[in-house]
């Protein structure tokens, strides 16, 4: 049975049956009504219908609260055959207006129908909830209806279109604004997944690569997001998937977007930079979501362009130049974030390659470069993927990682072979220094930088093993050392300091002879910091340079005090810091001090230590000679515990030999007396005079009396005092005379 186009629809059934293609979608329409017959005459009379190449779905309801479910429960129902009279004489009303306020649905096509002739809404009803037709049931013939639903299908599509279109224009407005706040292009190619898939209505799974720079056969991956999120900054062939690589690969050379069966590839243009947007998804690309991601993803080439420049700038700021591994605000950075979550289980280490500055000395800087990059080359690849490897300075790099692996035994084993450098081989030592992530408590990336820097000093100093582990203790005499710097510099300024002289004697009539000017630096308290813990610190300072021209002066002005009393004529020994030293114009300031005292040269003597005269014995030899030449005399204080050659023994201008202490504590032992009497003997045959330091007993001085050892120091005679107490000695012996 059928119907003409003139017939009533609900007077005639259509028992033809249309077969069609499988379809690419459907228009959902849903039939709103009481009577159960409305609904199957009404679906089989459109049953063979197709409207742009897709059929009808139907949806049904039989009240007015049943219809408002069904449209909660789809929201892309493009029609609603709505009946108006059925719980309620106006229950189909109330289903337009809740449709258009409360769901807020815009799009979909509402026809109002009645089964009773005469009842209709009233006007403003009609124009404010926007409904599409209002028909009796008896009006409804085949065609009319027909007619109506083609009608309000392209309504809805064409709504649809332009609603989609707006949404887009939207979201491409807010995607280029957040994009461009995203400088790193990790962040960046990672949002450019996140608004392609925002765009098409899809969960957020995807990549963007682009070739890696040097390596046109590597994809690397930039960005992702979903469960790609781990691939970021690895290789494409790391996701171990054909599919996904051969259509980014065939998406960059082609330059154009690939659609495969289980995603699409967006090529991004940018003029100097290209890129493949990899979106999983079974769905084609709907022709306006097309005209939309064109739009959107010029804006994206732009801003692809814009984040490369800024990786450029970032990777100028963190990266390594020279060696291409992070650098150390890189190191610094990383160092803050594991502050701010610290684990137990996370170790940090800086390792310094010891004596490097002898291979830029000795093969130049080009191959200390190439050495340079050997080493980190090996850290990277030999600690794996997991450690944070960095350059932090010219031979010190920075490491972090599981404190499994970074440890004193793996990096001492990466130094164990030679690393080649062009074509040497050279073999490297390494001193370092560790800390702990549990070090964390109040400090920030820079606290745990230090931390380790306080390690590796501590290994310098005191490991003979090379490396240290930080302790809190260490940071503490860190402070202290800081702070006994600060206030020395300050008592210095108020020359709180005082020169104190130890007297040296003629060891057969005990006779002074001459004295030794000795630094002391009382304390408020009465008490005096010990020499071997300030000098240290005056040289660490820098500060021994102005401190010890201080003492020459005090010194030479001492001496002027003597005659000025009536004293004996005595020489004044005075100790010579390295820094001092490596002053070239050293001997002009000395010359400038006796000279403005008015003193003879002969008055004042120079002790100077062995590990002056073999630091650089041309420039050593060259100030000696200058010194000598204005009448000064030198002295080698500590004489044989430097271990060094003789050889400049008999070239430099010396005049007298200081056996240290120690050799003078041993001088009741048969091995000690060798030594002695070994030193004793090469100084007579060099025409070299002999003071013994540290006498303290009247064995010691007999036995150097038997030596023909004519000079001794020690508090056998004397200990240091001021220059008050020497003067009072001095007369005092004097008048014994």
């Amino acid at each position: 049975m059928s119907s003409t186009p003139d017939e009533p629809l609900f007077l005639h059934d259509d028992d033809e049956e249309i077969k069609v293609d499988k379809p690419k979608g459907f228009w959902k329409i849903l039939i709103v009504d009481d009577d159960q017959e409305i609904h199957a005459v009404t679906k089989m009379a459109l049953a063979d219908v197709i409207i742009s190449d897709k059929p009808l779905q139907f949806l049904h309801a039989y009240s007015g609260s049943e219809a408002l479910d069904r449209l909660s429960e789809h929201d892309d129902v493009a029609m609603i055959l709505l009946d108006v009279v059925m719980e309620t004489d106006d229950a189909g009303l109330r289903v337009a207006q809740d449709i258009r306020e409360k769901l807020a649905n815009d799009e979909i096509r509402i026809v109002l129908r009645t089964g009773q002739p005469g009842y209709a809404p009233e006007e403003n009803v009609v124009k404010a909830y926007d409904i599409n037709d209002y028909k009796t049931k008896t009006e409804l013939t085949r065609s009319r209806l027909l007619t109506t639903v083609f009608s309000a299908v392209r309504s809805y599509q064409q709504l649809k279109t332009i609603n989609e279109n707006r949404r887009g224009l939207r979201k491409i407005i807010h995607s280029a604004s957040n994009l461009m706040e995203r400088h790193s292009i990790v962040n960046f190619s990672e949002g450019v997944v996140t608004q392609i898939a925002s765009l098409l209505g899809l969960n957020a799974e995807g990549i963007v690569g682009a070739r890696a720079p040097h390596k046109d056969n590597d994809i690397l991956v930039l960005g992702a997001a979903g469960h790609f999120a781990n691939s970021i900054h690895k290789s494409l062939s790391t996701l171990n998937s054909e599919e996904i690589e051969r259509s980014v690969r065939q998406c960059l050379n082609e330059k154009r977007h690939i659609q495969t069966e289980h995603a699409t590839v967006f090529f991004i243009d940018g003029q100097e930079h290209q890129a493949a947007a990899y979106i999983e998804t079974d769905q084609k690309v709907a022709e306006y979501d097309q005209e939309l991601l064109e739009v959107f993803l010029a804006n994206i080439a732009v801003g692809f362009e814009n984040a490369n420049l800024f990786e450029e700038l970032r990777t100028a700021a963190y990266l390594d130049p020279l060696t291409g591994i992070p650098n150390r605000a890189e190191f610094t950075r990383k160092l803050q974030v594991i502050s701010e979550k610290p684990c137990q289980e996370t170790a940090i280490a800086v390792v310094d390659i010891d004596h490097f500055s002898d291979v830029n000395d000795g093969l130049g800087q080009d191959i200390g470069n190439l050495l340079l990059r050997s080493v980190a080359l090996r850290l990277t690849e030999q600690l794996g993927n997991e450690v944070f490897v960095s350059r932090i300075s010219a031979d010190v790099f920075g490491i972090t990682g599981h404190k499994a692996i970074v440890t004193p035994g793996n990096i001492n084993q990466l130094f164990m072979l030679p690393f080649r450098a062009g074509e040497h081989y050279i073999p490297l030592q390494v001193t370092c220094g560790f800390t702990s992530a549990e070090n964390t408590e109040r400090v920030n990336g820079k606290g745990l930088l230090k931390q380790v820097y306080i390690a590796l000093k501590s290994a310098k100093t005191h490991s003979f093993e090379r490396f240290d582990f930080y302790e809190p203790i260490m940071e503490q005499e860190t402070q202290r050392r800081l702070e006994l710097v600060r206030k020395l510099r300050a008592d210095f300024s108020d020359r709180k300091l005082q020169v104190w002289y130890q007297p040296q004697v003629d060891l057969k009539t005990q006779k002074i002879i001459g004295v030794e000017a000795l630094l002391r630096w009382p304390q408020s308290d009465g008490s005096f910091i010990s020499p071997a813990e300030f000098i240290p610190l005056a040289e660490y300072s820098g500060l021994i340079v102005d401190i010890g021209s201080w003492v020459i002066e005090e010194s030479c002005r001492q001496i002027q005090a003597f005659d000025e009393s009536g004293l004996p004529n005595l020489r004044i020994a005075i100790n010579v810091s390295v820094p001092q030293f490596r002053k070239r114009d050293f001997p002009e300031l000395v010359e400038k001090q006796i000279e403005q005292s008015g003193i003879s040269p002969e008055r004042v003597e120079l002790e100077i230590t062995e590990s002056i005269l073999m630091e650089e014995p041309e420039l050593v030899a060259d100030i000696l000679k200058r010194l000598k030449l204005q009448g000064v005399k030198v002295a080698i204080d500590d004489f044989g515990v430097g271990f060094s050659s003789l050889s400049y023994l008999q070239k430099l201008p010396l005049n007298r030999i200081k056996i240290d202490k120690t050799f003078v504590n041993n001088s009741a032992h048969k091995s000690g007396q060798i030594i002695i009497e070994t030193i004793v003997d090469m100084a007579h045959r060099l025409g070299l005079e002999i003071l013994a330091e540290g006498i303290e007993e009247t064995e010691q001085r007999d036995y150097f009396i038997g030596l023909d050892c004519r000079e001794g120091q020690g508090f056998y005679f004397a200990k240091p005092m001021p220059a008050n107490e020497l003067i009072q000695l001095l007369k005092e012996q004097k008048d014994s005379y």
